[in-house]
């Protein structure tokens, strides 16, 4: 079974790496480990590099965890763009003065709705146009599948899914001869 900070790398290198505002992905514990103490851990370790570790669900039956982690600037950035906040004000989100406060609405939505909160790829850094083709298209007719399903130019795309795997396969190496997540999270 894998570590948090083994995940992190795996999941969430571009993040760390500075090549895109947020990552997220499904994290579940060890049977019978300290979880809170490794999360706590990993986010002291980003304290001070303009970096968020944060958990966005938990599932009572399994004890897995959605973990997102996040560039505060980045994201804000991101959330403070115009057809970026008047996209999620169409999908119901009630306006904010910071990005915390829109992360709290994403959360309650994955806990409460039946239905996965497809605007999630806007909090992941994906171009709008394919978080919008996503959600109009159902998933399907995409130009391109990676890291995304992309409804624009694949060509873009495929160019940002190769750089988010080159990133991940050096980051696995660091980590593998020893680097730690502090030394591999560039300071924002």
């Amino acid at each position: 079974m894998m570590s948090l900070q083994a995940a992190l790398v795996e999941h969430g290198a571009p993040t760390l790496a500075g090549l895109k505002p947020a990552s997220l992905f499904r994290f579940q514990p060890q049977e019978g480990g300290d979880f809170a103490g490794e999360f706590l851990a990993c986010r002291r370790a980003l304290e001070g590099r303009g970096l968020v570790l944060t958990l966005l669900k938990g599932c009572r039956r399994t004890g897995a965890y959605l973990v997102y982690l996040y560039r505060k600037e980045a994201l804000a950035g991101l959330l403070d763009q115009p057809d970026h906040r008047a996209f999620l004000r169409e999908m119901g989100y009630e306006p904010w003065t910071e990005s915390r406060g829109c992360l709290r609405q994403l959360a309650a939505r994955l806990c409460l709705e039946g239905e996965f909160p497809h605007e999630i790829g806007v909090f992941l850094g994906y171009p709008l146009s394919d978080v919008k083709g996503f959600i109009r298209h159902k998933g399907k007719n995409f130009t391109l599948c990676g890291c995304w399903k992309c409804y624009g130019d694949p060509r873009e795309a495929q160019r940002q899914f190769r750089r988010f795997k080159e990133c991940t396969n050096v980051y696995r190496r660091r980590f593998a001869a020893g680097a730690t997540l502090r030394q591999l999270t560039v300071a924002a």
